[in-house]
């Protein structure tokens, strides 16, 4: 643990040279203010219970990234298998927001839980006072509702209690401490993580949009709700683990039922953690069959591997700014900073 907070407090120290002043934003643009080395963030738990030792994890971890942790006053309880009741998971978040000394949110961990809280948040609250939402998995169900009911770019990246290697927290610190417009993948990704074994173009280009998606499973289980944000142009990105290969044919089958694949201008698959069938004698379709089904016919660039995802490593993306993809290069271009 010593040398975990360590290393991001020198990396801390090491970026803080990177950090630049912001280009003139228009005016009616809604994005958070950066981040600085001694923000106070809330920790909050939107979704499954979280234990002792992943909040004091967390809260760890962003002492070690220079922040000053204030941990919801609901983020241990439980509820059966979530961290308290809706009422309570809500009520940390929309303090959160209303809170004008708190500068950014960070989820613990993920799990289930996150749908369950987008009637009972105050949006028109939320939409007046943007703050950077940081965490992935299932919240992904807050990522999109935020892009739909309140506007403002949000963090794709690890939860608080998630491993910090050097490739996601540079990526964070570039995208929200120091408001820089990276290119993210490919060559920036470490030699170990770059593009993995699944990595590969399914067609070549270029695209410009909107960066939307994030957890296929939740995203799926979203369709035809209000909290789904508009994806004409869209870049669309996703990810998942432990899907069996008919479960991403199906999910990905609703989005093209949905309209949603023949919208976006461009498509973005990350690692699919243990997404094959442990069935012995399976003889289906593999993952790649499933992805260049869907995928290829759209004629849009496409590409598969990128470092988003449930594994060490995986890279902060800026949810909800434009940016521009390389299908060819495997990349993932900011157009935009996403703080002020």
């Amino acid at each position: 643990m010593t040398t975990r907070r360590a290393a991001l407090g020198g990396m801390a120290a090491a970026l803080g040279a990177l950090a630049a002043p912001f280009p003139a934003l228009a005016k009616s643009r809604r994005i958070a203010p950066r981040l600085r080395q001694g923000d106070t963030v809330a920790l909050v738990a939107p979704a499954s219970a979280a234990s002792e030792r992943e909040i004091a994890n967390s809260e760890f971890t962003l002492r070690g990234m220079g922040l000053v942790p204030r941990t919801g006053a609901n983020a241990g309880a439980k509820s059966g298998y979530l961290a308290g009741t809706d009422a309570q998971r809500a009520a940390d978040i929309n303090a959160a927001f209303a809170d004008e000394t708190v500068k950014a949110i960070f989820a613990v961990r993920g799990g289930w839980g996150g749908a369950r809280l987008l009637p009972l948040l105050d949006w028109e609250m939320i939409r007046r006072n943007p703050k950077l939402f940081v965490g992935y998995s299932d919240n992904t169900a807050l990522h999109l509702a935020i892009a739909q009911k309140a506007g403002f770019p949000t963090l794709h990246s690890p939860n608080a209690a998630s491993p910090w290697p050097r490739s996601s927290w540079e990526s964070l610190w570039r995208l929200a401490f120091a408001g820089a417009t990276p290119v993210l993948g490919g060559a920036d990704e470490e030699p170990e993580l770059a593009q993995g074994p699944q990595g590969r173009t399914i067609r070549e280009g270029t695209a410009k949009g909107r960066l939307l998606g994030g957890n296929l499973t939740v995203l799926s289980t979203l369709m035809g709700t209000p909290w789904v944000p508009d994806f004409d142009g869209a870049i669309l990105f996703l990810e998942d683990v432990n899907e069996a290969e008919y479960r991403i044919d199906r999910m990905l089958q609703q989005l093209q039922l949905a309209g949603v694949l023949g919208r976006v201008s461009g498509v973005v698959f990350g690692r699919c953690r243990s997404c094959a069938s442990d069935e012995p004698d399976y003889a289906g379709f593999t993952l790649d069959e499933v992805l260049d089904q869907h995928l290829a016919p759209l004629g849009i660039p496409a590409f598969v591997g990128s470092n988003i995802g449930h594994h060490r490593g995986q890279l902060a993306l800026p949810h909800g700014a434009k940016v521009e993809i390389d299908a060819g290069a495997r990349t993932i271009r900011l157009l935009e900073p996403i703080v002020a």
